[in-house]
């Protein structure tokens, strides 16, 4: 006999490192798709516990004690600005009677029925 590997041999070894490298794949796939399930869960979860978001907002100043702006909850420009704190209905009133600027993308003082800031 000779010392070489038959042809069948050969193959049946080259099949046995396929299934072990695919199987090996496989695995690290399945990881991939757990590792994203859980962060997909999580995302979903923090969603669902997020307080719902403000109907009215006051916008500070840089020093953060002057108010600068009235924005409704869901004003883009109050979002950008990234200096706005969740207010109260009357806080929002009080603040456009005495003479806090309504913003003029979101209208609170339209929405408000506050036309005219007496």
């Amino acid at each position: 006999m000779s010392d070489q590997p038959s042809r069948l041999e050969l193959l049946r070894f080259a099949r046995r490192v396929v299934v072990q490298q695919a199987t090996a794949a496989v695995r690290q796939l399945d990881g991939w798709i757990a590792d994203e399930e859980r962060r997909e869960a999580e995302r979903r979860r923090g969603e669902e516990m997020r307080p719902p978001p403000s109907d009215w907002l006051l916008q500070y100043g840089l020093n953060r004690k002057n108010v600068d702006a009235v924005h409704a909850g869901d004003c883009w420009a109050a979002a950008k600005s990234g200096r706005c704190r969740p207010a109260s209905r009357e806080q929002v009133v009080e603040a456009l009677r005495h003479g806090v600027p309504a913003c003029v993308h979101c209208r609170p003082d339209t929405a408000l029925g506050l036309l005219d800031n007496p």
